[in-house]
């Protein structure tokens, strides 16, 4: 939409709304101040050519320009050239050297043009009440000259200039000093922007992290629990029974191999960032292979319910969920025994159940680790819960309610 609109779709351009390129900066860096070369050099031949332009009309008036007026005239504006590093310093230097040259009785010209730069950069980074001290230094050096040191200064003969010119002038500082503000509203509202952005980025990014780090430990926490169940089986039953060991490490084959190829998928998604994905992503579908290798290991598994049909990121979530649980029940429970509960309302929201017999083994049925904690986000990254603990008749239990709502997967979504 932004693109859109920067390009001519109706809104503002993307400058206005996001901030020159050079302003375009990320969040914390920090960079020295460079003299601006450029702009000076410009600024400076300007005045100089500009003043001795402005002379011509004004030889019976004022002045005219010898060596101490331009070497007034390059002072205000070459002092420009340490404006980034010294604003304060800057601004009152070409406000006093304008003052000086006025003062003098040397041609009006450009020489108000190096004050309006000092002052609007001035004010841009932060030194508004230096800049506003240093104008009203020179126009009350402007309006004391002007009209009541004349008659002691040069040109000889010169008169009180009229009231109406220090309009002009309150009108040119009143212009340059709307301006300087402007541009210094911009300027922190830009500001914002970008660290906003680069909030958001790294909120992006820390949740992205957060999800192959929970897909990871889901795929290699449930892999490698069959794995290791498998593995004692086989080492258990090589002399006695060879054939049982050999299912065994069929299993653990199979097993690691789609371990290797889920982990793989979560890896794509790195190297190519928006990249469709391999293979879709699992889901309650693949429920009954769930239960075929929690059987591997030993645990037998009966299913109630069917589930409905689910958005993506609630599928995936709901499948995570009951593989976490199932294989903190072959790691962590006595029980050889699991029941999966599948339940919705309406399509308002899923409740998942799973329920062991516990008792359990070294630690809680449930875990108490990382898994669960897994669990509970992606629970809430949806806007479900989770509740995980022991039963009144001895066994754990896990219960997740899910909504199924479009807002809530479109939150993900995004």
């Amino acid at each position: 939409m932004d693109e859109q609109q920067g390009r001519g779709g109706g809104g503002p351009p993307m400058w206005w709304r996001h901030g020159p390129p050079w302003w375009n900066r990320e969040d914390g860096e920090e960079r020295a101040p460079r003299r601006p070369w450029r702009s000076t050099v410009l600024i400076t031949v300007f005045v100089l050519a500009g003043s001795n332009f402005a002379a011509r009309g004004q030889l019976d008036d004022r002045e005219a320009l010898d060596p101490f007026a331009r070497v007034l005239l390059f002072v205000a504006a070459g002092l420009l050239l340490w404006r980034k590093r010294y604003p304060v310093a800057v601004v009152f230097g070409t406000a006093v050297a304008a003052t000086v040259y006025l003062g003098a009785g040397y041609p009006y010209g450009p020489v108000f043009v190096a004050v309006a730069v000092a002052c609007f950069n001035a004010i841009v980074m932060g030194h508004r009440r230096a800049a506003w001290a240093a104008i009203g230094v020179f126009w009350a050096g402007h309006a004391l000259v002007a009209h009541w040191l004349y008659e002691w200064l040069p040109p000889s003969g010169d008169s009180a200039s009229p009231w109406g010119q220090e309009g002009v002038i309150a009108a040119w500082v009143a212009a340059v000093l709307a301006v300087s503000e402007l541009a210094k509203t911009r300027r922190e509202q830009w500001a914002r922007e970008r660290a906003e952005r680069a909030q958001a980025a790294r909120r992006r990014a820390d949740e992205e992290r957060l999800r192959i780090a929970r897909e990871l430990h889901d795929v290699l926490a449930h892999s490698i629990s069959v794995i290791n169940v498998q593995a004692g089986v086989g080492l258990a039953l090589l002399d006695t029974d060879p054939e049982q060991a050999r299912t065994a490490l069929t299993t653990i084959k199979a097993q690691s191999k789609e371990a290797l190829g889920e982990v793989r998928q979560v890896l794509d998604t790195l190297r190519t960032p928006g990249d469709a994905p391999r293979a879709p992503a699992p889901g309650l579908d693949r429920l009954p292979e769930l239960v075929e290798q929690a059987a591997g290991a030993g645990l037998t598994v009966e299913v109630e319910g069917e589930p409905p049909r689910l958005p993506p990121g609630t599928d995936l979530a709901a499948f995570r969920i009951v593989q976490e649980a199932l294989t903190n029940v072959v790691r962590h429970s006595g029980s050889r025994h699991a029941r999966v509960h599948l339940d919705h309302d309406d399509g308002a929201t899923l409740r998942l159940r799973i329920d062991d017999d516990g008792p359990a083994t070294g630690a809680e049925a449930g875990g108490s680790g990382n898994g669960l904690a897994g669990m509970r986000e992606r629970a809430a990254a949806l806007g479900g819960t989770i509740e995980a603990g022991p039963r009144a008749d001895g066994g754990f239990r896990v219960l997740a309610v899910l909504p199924l709502k479009a807002s809530a997967e479109t939150k993900e979504d995004r």
